[in-house]
């Protein structure tokens, strides 16, 4: 097996863990015992950096406790896989910023924000007249529609609630149903904080999970979007940290 097979099936593994935990059916993820475990340690560690903020949803979203062994191994992770910071993978730099500024706020280590310093001012988050390629880099930038973050990606949520919206249509419509839901995850956190969305993300969200919805990471967005659909809009999350 390739490791780049192994890498993928270490994070549907670990996908799966999180979505259990998260939905109160699998019990909480122990990221330490995952990794001891894993047939390919290496593997696993990769499956953390690939999941990256998500590994804390379990916590942030449902309150499960965050064990110090368990920020130790994504600090592991990190040491691994070092975040790379390249210039034209702007997605790849957000997304290991706030996985590091998590990692930071619940071990109340700051200076883990280190592993992965914050990306340069990037004009691309800003919705532009080329919404669908926009759409493209905030359905990667998904793991940051979570609890606990806010900054610079999400300012551009805020300011891009019709191309969001168009995103979500216009994926279905492609059959794209995993950037779909993605995307949904972005107008369910927005709806969270209490805006108003020209397209209603229950129905996208079910119609997109139902007519195409497929592997553990498409069902942990869809569980995540459910998250903040089921939340009374406007509820404040708690301990915003900016990345």
């Amino acid at each position: 097996m390739s490791s780049h097979s192994a890498f993928a099936e270490a994070a549907d593994a670990l996908a799966v863990s999180v979505l259990g935990a998260l939905s109160g059916t699998g019990g909480a993820v122990q990221l330490a015992r995952y990794v001891d475990d894993a047939p390919d340690p290496l593997a696993a560690l990769a499956a953390v950096r690939v999941l990256g903020a998500d590994v804390f949803s379990p916590h942030l979203l449902g309150g499960d406790p965050f064990q110090a062994q368990d920020a130790a191994v994504v600090a592991k992770a990190f040491d691994a896989f070092p975040a790379s910071g390249a210039p034209d993978e702007p997605a790849v730099a957000h997304r290991d910023h706030a996985t590091a500024v998590l990692l930071a706020r619940l071990s109340g280590d700051d200076t883990l924000r280190t592993v992965a310093p914050a990306p340069p001012e990037d004009a691309a988050l800003a919705p532009r007249d080329d919404w669908s390629g926009w759409c493209v880099l905030m359905a990667q930038l998904a793991p940051l529609a979570t609890l606990g973050l806010d900054g610079p990606v999400h300012e551009a949520a805020r300011a891009g609630v019709l191309s969001l919206s168009r995103g979500v249509s216009r994926s279905i419509l492609r059959r794209d149903f995993p950037t779909a839901l993605r995307l949904v995850r972005w107008l369910a956190w927005l709806r969270h904080e209490g805006a108003e969305l020209p397209l209603d993300p229950d129905v996208a969200a079910e119609h997109a999970w139902l007519v195409g919805g497929t592997g553990p990471r498409t069902a942990l967005d869809l569980a995540i979007a459910r998250h903040f659909l089921e939340q009374r809009p406007g509820t404040p999350p708690k301990e915003t940290a900016r990345p």
